[in-house]
């Protein structure tokens, strides 16, 4: 099990630590979502993420039928999006408090990466989502 928490410290969760797939995103949106050159996300089946306080300080955002997104109402940091058809939940791995057994394996969206970034691993790249 592994635990997880905002910012600020107003929304705390635990996930199994049993994802099924980690990865590097480096889309133009988690670049400006994080601050930072790529983001680091795990996935795994929603109903094995528990929020287990601060449920009220959830804000969703960019609602739709496929997902949305889970950010803290109160320091806006993104905890965990909720994707494909709302079965899964992407994890930011930065918010969590230990390392998961299973860590980013390949990168994403290397095709719009930022520039001045440069990838030193020999993980796998796509230049969008893998096929």
């Amino acid at each position: 099990m592994l635990n997880g928490a905002c910012y600020c410290g107003a929304v705390r969760f635990e996930v199994d630590d049993a994802f099924g797939y980690a990865f590097y995103c480096h889309c133009s949106r988690c670049r400006r979502r994080t601050g930072a050159a790529c983001a680091a996300i795990g996935g795994i089946e929603i109903d094995r993420l528990r929020v287990t306080a601060g449920r009220e300080h959830l804000l969703r955002v960019g609602e739709s039928e496929d997902g949305y997104r889970c950010v803290c109402k109160q320091c806006f940091s993104p905890v965990y999006d909720v994707v494909r058809e709302q079965r899964f939940a992407h994890v930011q791995l930065g918010t969590l408090d230990g390392a998961p057994a299973k860590g980013p394996d390949h990168h994403i969206y290397v095709g719009s990466k930022a520039p001045w970034h440069q990838i030193t691993d020999a993980f796998p790249q796509f230049e969008e989502l893998p096929a």
